[in-house]
Order: structure tokens, then C-alpha cells, then sequence
């Protein structure tokens, strides 16, 4: 017998997902009045249970530093790994401060802003401003700052929990970001802005789709890099600058705005590529635990290498 496949019956699994969001929400909405401190402390209790009872989230973030970071001892990139941890359970426990607490409130809690001067003569000379954000400290917090100071445009991809789609749009766009797809349309929206000597927002670490990208070291191990920036800069002579929304636990952030590696502006796509990842490397420098090492960087291997006879050696996950 065929089973049943009428509406009522396909509208259920649905329910779940609708409870879910819901919940995730009013979690986001309760904690978005909670100090910073307190959310901060909520992470420090949170992170090693993560570590210790998500052996996808240990695993990925342990082998990412064992090879960015050979030079450490086993123990040395255990804590860092604990640590980052911390910093990443962090990160979505202030997601309410940043996409629902009070404006002036969330504003307060950025200590200092480093390197908007950049912005600000970018500007002045008629170009556009290119930042690269990169997954660090908490790159909402970002978000609301330069949406809030400036005309500020960012490629946005819906989440995978539907439901929850209204509830972070509305969170990104509150302080006057314009969000575009992830697509041909998108990236004409990027250029326009660009052209009005606005500031857009770039990822510069998550891996693109096949075709949509060349392989770049990454701290020495290639890793599969977008090539949108060269288009963008190429046709709108923007200034690049990497920005990041360091945390300084428990008291708030601290804005950082540097100068993108100078390959960034290369015409060559992989000369520009490698040039975005020294930048991301730069930035995390200024505090490792920060950086979200449980992201598979590494996930796409390089062809040649599936076919050696060592591949396995190759791979991180």
C-alpha cells in the first residue's frame, strides 16, 4: 500500500521545526536583556560541556588547530580548543543582545572603535569600502555597528531553520543594513553600493560552492577561497579593510578595522584569494580562542590529492 501523502500528513513534520524556531526565539529574546557579563559567564559553563559531549564540534575545532598550529603541545591545543569554545558559545548567546536589545545598549557595550579612520577616508575620496568579516569574535555585533554608521549592504543566505528566516532578517536589517541574496542579483546590489561609495560586507572564510572559487593557503594548507573580491574591487576600485568585533569578556568589544593584505587587489584571482586569507589570518592573531575554528575550512581537497596514494593523510574530516 502506497503510504499517505495528503496535505495534512505533509504539513506535520513541519510542527517540529515551527517549535524549534519558536523556542530558539524567545531564548534569544530572554537573553537580550541579560548583561553582558552574565552572558559571558553562561558561556564559560556552556563551552566545555560543547567539548566535551559534541565529539563533531571537538574534533573539527582540534584538528583545524592541529594544523594551523603544529607548533603546540597536544595540551596547549586542548585549552585553546576549550577556549574557543567558550568564545563560540559566547557568540550565540549575545545573538539577542545583538539583534533585539536596546540600540543604545548594545552601542555602549563597543568600548572602542580601531581603524575607522579608514572608512572615513575611503569615503572622503569617492570609493567604497569593502570589509572583509570574517567568523571572529562576534561579527553581529559588527553588523550593528556599521549598519548603524554607515549605508551598509551585506550578501544575506536564509538559515536552514525556515522560521527562524524573519526573526534574524529582522535582527540584521534593525540599524539600517540592506541584506541581498546570495546570488547574480546580489552581487549586482554589491556593485551599486559600492558605487555610491558605501560600505558592503564580505565573509571571507566560508567556503564557496565549486566554481565560485580557487584554492589559497590558508595558514600553508590550501583551502577552497571565494574570488568575489577581485570582481568587486576590480570594477569599483573599493578599499579593502578586514573588520572584526574582538570580545573583551564579560566588559563588551572592541571594534578593529586593518588594512587588508595589499594581494587582496591583485587582477590574479589566486594572488587575491591568498591575499584575503593572510588578511583573515592577520585579524586572528589578535586572539586565537576567538576565531571559529569548528567551521570545516578545509573540507574541499584539492583534486590532485584525491587521487594520491596518501590521501587519507590529506584530509582533515
Amino acid at each position: 500500500m502506497e503510504p499517505d501523502t495528503s496535505s495534512s500528513k505533509k504539513a506535520s513534520p513541519e510542527i517540529p521545526l515551527l517549535s524549534r524556531a519558536g523556542a530558539i526565539s524567545w531564548l534569544w529574546r530572554r537573553l537580550s536583556s541579560w548583561p553582558l557579563p552574565r552572558l559571558w559567564k553562561l558561556a564559560r559553563v556552556i563551552g566545555p560541556l560543547i567539548y566535551r559531549l559534541s565529539k563533531r564540534e571537538r574534533t573539527v575545532t582540534e584538528r583545524n588547530l592541529k594544523t594551523v598550529y603544529p607548533e603546540l603541545s597536544k595540551a596547549e591545543r586542548k585549552r585553546l580548543a576549550k577556549f574557543s569554545l567558550v568564545h563560540s558559545s559566547a557568540t550565540m548567546l549575545e545573538l539577542g543582545h545583538a539583534w533585539m536589545g536596546d540600540p543604545q545598549r548594545v552601542e555602549s557595550g563597543i568600548v572602542a572603535v580601531k581603524g575607522q579612520e579608514k572608512l572615513d577616508q575611503a569615503r572622503a575620496e569617492g570609493r567604497g569600502v569593502i570589509v572583509l568579516a570574517p567568523h571572529f569574535g562576534n561579527w553581529e555585533i559588527l553588523n550593528f555597528w556599521l549598519s548603524h554608521h554607515f549605508p551598509f549592504t551585506a550578501m544575506y543566505e536564509p538559515p536552514k531553520l525556515a522560521p527562524l528566516d524573519p526573526v534574524i532578517r529582522q535582527g540584521r536589517e534593525r540599524m539600517g543594513a540592506q541584506l541581498v541574496p546570495t546570488n547574480a542579483r546580489g552581487v549586482a546590489a554589491l556593485l551599486k553600493a559600492l558605487k555610491r561609495c558605501e560600505a558592503v560586507g564580505i565573509l571571507p572564510d566560508q567556503e564557496p560552492s565549486w566554481g565560485s572559487g580557487v584554492f589559497a593557503p590558508f595558514f600553508e594548507r590550501p583551502a577552497y577561497t571565494a574570488t568575489l573580491l577581485p570582481k568587486l574591487v576590480a570594477r569599483t576600485q573599493a578599499r579593502v579593510v578586514t573588520g572584526v568585533a574582538l570580545r573583551l569578556p564579560g566588559q563588551g568589544f572592541e571594534l578593529h578595522f586593518l588594512d587588508a593584505d595589499s594581494r587582496v587587489y591583485s587582477d590574479d584571482e589566486a594572488t587575491a584569494a591568498t591575499g584575503v586569507n593572510a588578511s583573515v589570518e592577520a585579524v586572528i592573531e589578535l586572539s586565537p580562542a576567538q576565531y571559529q575554528w569548528e567551521y570545516k575550512r578545509y573540507r574541499k581537497v584539492i583534486e590532485q590529492q584525491q587521487n594520491h596514494p596518501d590521501y587519507r593523510r590529506f584530509r582533515l574530516y
